[in-house]
């Protein structure tokens, strides 16, 4: 894995990771178009610390109120708990949701070859059609998940449908879009969910697998590359969270829909 490689890897990650067109599909499959080693999980998954950094960045002002209200809240400084409040453990509930899918699925997912191009392909497109008609049924839907019905219900079915993005060419924030339109949710409101949420997700899956990537560097990934292709990721992810919530009000999930089903019969065809 040399620089320019790396380069690749991360515009890729940046520009994928929070458009609902599955990053850790194209990730999968830059190899196979580049003619290069697949670097694995491990490597992907630091290009993912990129773009968490990008939302701890662009959503910086949202996470100093939400850390403060929790704080505030355990400590009982808070008269009357908010749903705003409440939303840090809106976010732990649909978190360990997504953890204990992964943990169920994680075995299957490994002897089964879910990184093989058809297998994406048929995620990539199924995934795309599923988002279209949840867009298309919610496209009226004008609810916020901190309405006061059903918020753990909504967060807990937000987290299970997360745990999905397991299997490449899913889409995490694909899946968590699809599930929250389908629940009503308005697409700012749960596009920006779906930014926080990748937050605990993204991390700790990195940090589990940093023992894997440390033993890397002897099969030819070293941290230079990883730390430059996180770096483009950094910088893509920021530009693309920023035209993505301009964007997702006036386009919908439709356009991201096609692009998905295109990719998948580009894929049958020429892998």
């Amino acid at each position: 894995m040399d620089i320019l490689q790396a380069t690749f890897y991360g515009i890729i990650q940046g520009l994928t990771e929070f458009l609902p067109i599955s990053s850790s599909g194209h990730l999968a499959l830059l190899p196979k178009f580049l003619k290069i080693k697949d670097p694995g999980v491990a490597f992907d998954l630091t290009m993912h610390v990129g773009t968490a950094l990008a939302v701890i960045l662009y959503f910086r002002k949202e996470l100093k109120v939400l850390i403060g209200d929790t704080v505030w809240t355990v400590l009982g400084k808070k008269e009357k708990l908010t749903s705003r409040s409440l939303l840090p453990l809106y976010m732990i509930a649909s978190t360990m949701t997504t953890l204990l899918l992964v943990v169920a699925l994680k075995g299957f997912v490994e002897s089964w070859g879910a990184r093989a191009p058809k297998i994406i392909a048929f995620n990539l497109a199924f995934f795309g059609l599923l988002m279209f008609w949840a867009d298309f049924k919610g496209s009226k839907g004008s609810m916020e998940l901190m309405i006061e019905k059903d918020q753990w219900k909504k967060a807990l079915l937000i987290g299970f449908f997360q745990g999905f993005a397991i299997f490449p060419g899913v889409s995490r924030s694909g899946a968590t879009l699809t599930i929250s339109r389908f629940l009503g949710l308005e697409r700012d409101e749960a596009s920006r969910y779906s930014f926080l949420l990748s937050l605990p997700i993204i991390l700790g899956g990195f940090f589990l697998k940093l023992p894997e990537l440390l033993g890397s560097q002897g099969q030819g990934i070293s941290i230079a590359a990883c730390l430059w292709g996180t770096l483009m990721a950094f910088i893509m992810g920021l530009l693309s969270i920023h035209f993505f919530l301009k964007l997702i009000q006036n386009l919908g999930l439709g356009v991201y829909a096609i692009y998905r089903i295109l990719l998948a019969g580009l894929i049958l065809w020429v892998l």
